[in-house]
């Protein structure tokens, strides 16, 4: 079993429905067949054959570059990049990585900056049950701790919309090898550090329990600017 019809079989995921919104849990998969199931739902959900779905999961090791990623930002060790068709520069997903991907068909197609907030204010939530003071950076997308350690990334965040439908989105650092992103010029931006909720609360904090809170943040977030 391979490609898209492998990340669908039953022991590897479940989905429950809310009103207008579903979810898909699918455990760690590979980005490709994941990318490909993104495009699948986006198109049902378009057409509306499809509820708007927010997809979980987590990939294995493996670097995507959005459409702004400049040569300079990628890995010189020979470490394989997939380019995609979000915004954004390149960042490093793994495992302890959590990845939601809203394929969420918006109330106003036009407001793609408000789609963005919410999802940052969902993200930001799910920090402050945990203890920690995360922020929205005006000039910097994703999510952010600042304090007098410096400035570091704990979220980061890259869509795409189409037919009035979003794509890709975000990756919280629950507790992912933060080594990979010493390769590459993380999300362009090169003088602030990466960071995640493991290393933030000097304990190993688990995908199963970081889960549950960011499923409910990040639904109310998505009901605010969904089409029913």
């Amino acid at each position: 079993m391979s490609g898209l019809s492998a990340i669908l079989a039953p022991d590897q995921q479940s989905e429950s429905a809310f009103p207008g919104l579903a979810l898909k849990k699918l455990g760690v998969v590979e980005y490709e067949p994941a990318l490909e199931l993104q495009r699948e739902f986006h198109s049902s959900i378009a057409d509306r054959n499809r509820p708007n779905t927010l997809i979980l999961l987590e990939h294995p090791p493996v670097y995507t570059a959005g459409r702004r990623t400049l040569e300079s930002e990628l890995p010189q060790d020979g470490s394989r990049v997939i380019e995609v068709d979000r915004g954004g520069k390149i960042t490093f997903h793994g495992p302890g990585q959590l990845v939601g991907y809203p394929i969420i068909k918006l109330k106003n197609p036009n407001d793609v900056v408000g789609f963005v907030r919410e999802i940052e204010t969902a993200l930001i939530e799910v920090c402050k049950e945990f203890g920690l003071d995360a922020k929205r950076y005006c000039e910097r997308s994703g999510v952010w701790l600042r304090d007098e350690k410096g400035d570091r990334k704990i979220a980061a965040i890259g869509i795409r919309v189409a037919r009035g439908v979003t794509m890709h989105g975000f990756a919280l650092n629950v507790a992912p090898d933060l080594s990979y992103f010493d390769r590459i010029v993380p999300c362009g931006i090169s003088d602030a550090q990466v960071t995640s909720m493991s290393r933030e609360l000097d304990r190993e904090v688990s995908i199963s329990e970081v889960s549950p809170i960011l499923e409910k943040y990040m639904f109310e977030a998505l009901m605010k600017v969904g089409q029913l």
